[in-house]
């Protein structure tokens, strides 16, 4: 492909990102937003919101799915495979990546340091298609300290609070609100899982 194919590629892409995103804020929500009633969250502390590692709420608040409810577990969060069967396509994650990135005003705007992820992970209960539930999340991450916080840091979380959903030791409800309020105080109160 000639330079000037890819140059006009690229932007077609990112015309196309932001069209998607203008119109996806309202055509694909979908999710409902995180329950505010706050219940006890299986001893670890309550959420605050820093800014490292974090997605910015007033882009990325989370949204939960309301097919899953703490009554349908078995069915939804809890059944294998459940997740994989919601997961929305990767055309429309990487789109959507595209013009969040800009949109977040990332100054490093290649979409390969970046995982378009749900804030509230499908495997307790997020929304699969809201913009409000996804964002794009950075490889790589370091706290002030050093500490390592990207993907795979979360990740860890996401699996750590649906066993303990799943296991009935903590309400779903707690734990969308532990990944959507600062899922990185969450993640070092549960011991790094």
């Amino acid at each position: 492909m000639s330079g000037r194919r890819l140059a006009i590629a690229t932007a077609a892409l990112v015309v196309v990102g932001l069209v998607l995103l203008l119109g996806i804020r309202w055509l694909t929500s979908g999710g409902a937003p995180l329950p505010s009633t706050a219940g006890a969250s299986g001893g670890l502390p309550a959420p605050t919101r820093s800014t490292v590692g974090l997605p910015r709420p007033d882009l990325t608040p989370g949204a939960i799915n309301p097919a899953a409810t703490q009554d349908n577990l078995d069915v939804t969060v809890c059944k294998s495979g459940w997740a994989s069967s919601i997961r929305p396509p990767s055309a429309y994650t990487s789109a959507l990546k595209v013009a969040q990135i800009v949109e977040y005003g990332y100054a490093d705007k290649d979409p390969r340091h970046y995982q378009e992820d749900h804030l509230v992970a499908l495997e307790i209960g997020g929304a699969p298609r809201d913009p409000r539930n996804l964002w794009p999340q950075p490889n790589e991450v370091r706290l002030p300290d050093g500490t390592a916080v990207g993907s795979g840091a979360k990740d860890g979380l996401e699996d750590y609070l649906h066993s303990a959903v799943c296991a009935g030791a903590m309400p779903l409800g707690d734990a969308q609100r532990l990944m959507a309020g600062d899922w990185i105080a969450a993640w070092e109160a549960a011991g790094r899982p």
